[in-house]
């Protein structure tokens, strides 16, 4: 799977047009099949790390949630032969595979609510806002993401599978006021993901924001623009699936110097 996906990543660096990548799997997939310490055995033996085979690989995960979870009548196993899982083992694995992609910053889970066409649909409308793509109304669904202040940290068992990541965020100076610049250094045992964002408001109605990865070198180089009127923020992010839906908790912590 490396080696396919190494050739495709390959050919796209090499095409001068706008080029996107569609994996119909991912390499994080084969932790649901294999117990834990077996999979973090194969990681020590390669040495990889599930933060570059997760997060620097992928830019975005979309996770389409199996027939057989809220679907039910039109989950068969006649017409994939590749397809052999009853009911309930089907819905178990489901599960696995969605677990082993928590920790990506980018997840989007797509359930049963709706008809196929529709289920469709909302899985290209939630790459095309990953992507920063303006479609209008045309893929306009009632879909929302909310946020909450959590009062209290729950404790640990009380929470479902989850996954902490260090996350801190620097702003650049901009001499633009309509324009936003950030850095955010995001990873776990001392592996990172970095990324640098320009948030431009458009009007007052609008406003685009534009991701994307850099390397270690950039960020270095960027964070030498930091803005000294804001603090470093530095906070634990916490992320979990919880009734088939993705769930990013940050823990903040005080006003620190990174190191």
């Amino acid at each position: 799977m490396l080696a396919m996906e190494k050739t495709f990543f390959d050919l796209a660096r090499t095409c001068k047009k706008n080029c996107l990548i569609i994996c119909d799997r991912g390499v994080m997939d084969a932790a649901a099949y294999m117990p834990k310490k077996v999979f973090e055995r194969v990681l020590q033996e390669n040495n990889w790390n599930a933060v570059d085979l997760r997060d620097n690989r992928y830019n975005q995960v979309v996770h389409l949630i199996t027939a057989a979870n809220g679907a039910e009548e039109f989950y068969n196993t006649e017409d994939n032969p590749c397809r052999t899982e009853g009911l309930e083992l089907a819905r178990e694995m489901d599960t696995k595979i969605m677990e082993s992609w928590v920790g990506h910053p980018y997840i989007d889970v797509i359930d049963n609510s709706t008809d196929f066409e529709n289920k469709i649909t909302r899985m290209v409308d939630c790459v095309c806002r990953r992507m920063g793509i303006d479609v209008g109304d045309r893929l306009s669904l009632e879909s929302k993401k909310m946020k909450f202040l959590v009062k209290c940290l729950p404790a640990d068992k009380e929470c479902p599978p989850y996954q902490d990541f260090e996350v801190i965020h620097n702003y650049l100076v901009s001499s633009n006021p309509k324009i936003q610049c950030r850095l955010r250094k995001r990873g776990q045992n001392n592996n990172w993901v970095y990324q640098y964002t320009v948030r431009r408001k458009e009007n007052e109605k609008q406003v685009v924001e534009i991701r994307r990865l850099i390397t270690h070198r950039d960020y270095i180089n960027f964070l030498a623009q930091r803005d000294g009127r804001h603090f470093t923020a530095m906070k634990t992010r916490r992320a979990f699936i919880w009734d088939n839906m993705y769930f990013q908790m940050d823990i903040y912590h005080k006003p620190l110097t990174e190191k």
